[in-house]
């Protein structure tokens, strides 16, 4: 087996291990920090009568221009729970007066590849805990769960008022939420009134608002291992991305313009008008329910003095994809005139390799819109790949060559000045530029290949559009999870799961081939432990990618499989090159002139 095929070898296990427990902690961005004053435009709102004074947000600052809150001390009333329901074209909302929060927030466009229905972002709600939810104080605190007052303004816009006594305050508390039809993002202002004009001051913190307590679709983490659920914040020039484990109530206490919590394809963005106006953000994985634990990301506001508040929170509730996150990049793009804010930093990229990723999602995008299959697109896109990096695997594999070749002229070196390392290495240098060799290019076509493997990596695991495209039916209808010919009702197999694979079979199978291949092409023989390092390589690593991959997105795997079987074609065309060059290296070698024996004398 030669060095080709460790290097491959390696390089597809550092990948995956790489890319699953280190690199979703390290997303530095190679964006500049935008120099200019973040913004947003509030659209014009009716008044809501007698009961709070329209917000007006400045165009050129975050701030909240000086606005009063007006409530009316309007006598208690017996109040019963009712929800409403709220539709527009890309989201059914379902509201309750308890608390004024949201309990279901469904993305119509979006289906839930189990129920077939809309997918329910708003998951894991329970009577402890709902989608934005207020808990009055600090973030440990319990979520108000008095019944409000509802009116409905119009059709998308509806305010909760409640009248308070807590902890020796009395105050009137309000949420108002406004929906726009076409837009994934909506608002939620929220209006506090002080009777006594001192404010609220809960050990530091006036209140503290939350997300949806998991963020849907329902997934399982056990099985699942190309899944996970972060944190996010946004400081203007990074994103900051914590992957969430069991049971974790942790503070993030530094500067962010918004935040909030991300699955594979659906984030939940809380985007603070006034940031400055918010003590620190939390994140939570708390088990509420069952066994399944919560991913929720909380934002503490700070006490504030005198009679009134109005704070505005923009919430981003939708796909997690590039097309709809730039919308509110630019304001004439947008319905709420929303820019600047660069929630496209919420995506799931390698920020490091997001050029190499832009490129190839490009390129894989006009190959569908010529196929119109996700899955031959990334069967065409992978040959071209193969056939774009042969000449670097054809440098490399003849380097290792050219290595051999002047490998006992290197060993005679190092034997004569063993006890001179540096002049050692200055002939060594002198047999290198002598026989035409640079040690260094056989690491070019390895980086560049790296670096492929990394960008096609995180683009076929998470690219939104896979999400639901089906390549074959009845046997992969969907790119983003594995392929499955029967479901196991009865039991599961251990490490496996209860679905019954073919692809990650023959992607192990084609490694298997690819690496005796690649051995067959090797020039050189091992033996003893190099031997037995090697024949595990060939075998023992593919066996152990199996179970590693079994589960894996079928577009990951797709790419994978088609990328050995054509690599193949590629190595056996190396390897009688190699052949030929070998040959051809043998016969130019000087022969040893034979002298006949002198014949005898008689």
């Amino acid at each position: 087996m030669n060095k080709n095929t460790v290097w491959a070898i390696v390089l597809s296990t550092v990948v995956i291990f790489v890319s699953y427990f280190v690199l979703p902690l390290i997303f530095p961005s190679l964006r500049p920090v935008d120099s200019q004053a973040i913004e947003a435009t509030a659209d014009s709102e009716e008044n809501v009568e007698n009961q709070v004074e329209e917000l007006e947000l400045d165009a050129t600052d975050t701030a909240i221009a000086e606005a009063s809150v007006e409530f009316e001390n309007e006598p208690e009333v017996q109040i019963e729970e009712e929800t409403i329901t709220v539709v527009t074209d890309k989201a059914e909302i379902i509201l309750t007066n308890k608390g004024g929060d949201i309990i279901s927030y469904k993305l119509l466009e979006h289906k839930d590849m189990d129920t077939g229905t809309g997918v329910q972002i708003s998951d894991n709600v329970n009577p402890k805990n709902r989608t934005l939810a207020l808990a009055l104080g600090t973030a440990d605190n319990k979520i108000v769960d008095d019944l409000f007052t509802v009116e409905k303004v119009d059709d998308y816009t509806y305010f909760f008022k409640k009248n308070f006594n807590y902890n020796g305050k009395k105050f009137t508390l309000g949420k108002r939420y406004t929906f726009k039809p076409g837009e994934y993002v909506f608002k939620l202002d929220v209006f506090i009134h002080s009777d006594d004009n001192t404010g609220l001051n809960f050990d530091g913190a006036a209140y503290t608002i939350r997300t949806s307590p998991q963020i849907g679709p329902h997934f399982n983490p056990k099985q699942n291992r190309y899944e996970n659920r972060q944190f996010l914040a946004f400081n203007g020039s990074k994103t900051k991305k914590i992957i969430l484990n069991s049971n974790q109530f942790k503070r993030y206490d530094k500067d962010f313009i918004w935040g909030g919590i991300a699955g594979k394809y659906f984030v939940e963005l809380v985007i603070p008008t006034a940031k400055e106006s918010l003590n620190a953000a939390f994140y939570s994985s708390a088990v509420e329910v069952d066994d399944y634990a919560n991913a929720q990301a909380m934002f503490e506001r700070k006490a504030f003095s005198g009679s009134d508040i109005a704070d505005s929170y923009y919430m981003y509730f939708g796909p997690r994809n590039e097309k709809e996150l730039k919308r509110y990049n630019v304001s004439e793009n947008n319905g709420w005139g929303l820019s600047g804010y660069r929630v496209n930093q919420a995506l799931q990229t390698y920020d490091w390799l997001k050029w190499l990723e832009t490129i190839l999602k490009f390129i894989l995008e006009l190959l569908y819109k010529v196929v119109r299959n996700w899955g031959v697109a990334i069967i065409i896109m992978t040959i071209l790949l193969k056939l774009v990096m042969f000449p670097l695997s054809k440098k490399q594999s003849m380097g290792t060559l050219k290595m051999q070749e002047l490998q006992p002229k290197m060993q005679a070196i190092q034997a004569k000045y063993k006890d001179d390392q540096q002049k050692m290495q200055m002939e060594t240098q002198k047999l290198y530029q002598q026989a035409g060799y640079n040690p260094a290019s056989g690491c070019l076509p390895m980086l560049f290949q790296f670096l492929i493997l990394f960008a096609m990596y995180d683009l076929f695991n998470n690219y939104f559009e896979f999400r639901g495209a089906m390549f074959i039916p009845g046997w992969i209808p969907d790119l983003s999870t594995g392929d499955s010919v029967y479901t196991i009702t009865k039991f599961s197999i251990p490490l496996l799961g209860n679905q019954i694979r073919i692809l990650p079979v023959i992607y192990v199978a084609s490694q298997l081939l690819f690496g005796k291949i690649t051995q067959n092409g090797g020039m050189t023989a091992a033996n003893g432990q190099n031997a037995a390092t090697m024949k595990f390589m060939t075998y023992g690593m593919p066996i152990m990618f199996f179970f590693l991959f079994y589960n894996a997105p079928a577009g990951l795997i797709l790419y994978w499989t088609i990328s050995n079987f054509f690599q193949m074609g590629q190595q056996i065309i190396i390897n009688k090159m190699m052949a030929d060059k070998k040959a051809e290296m043998a016969g130019n070698k000087p022969q040893q002139k034979v002298v006949p024996p002198k014949s005898k004398r008689k």
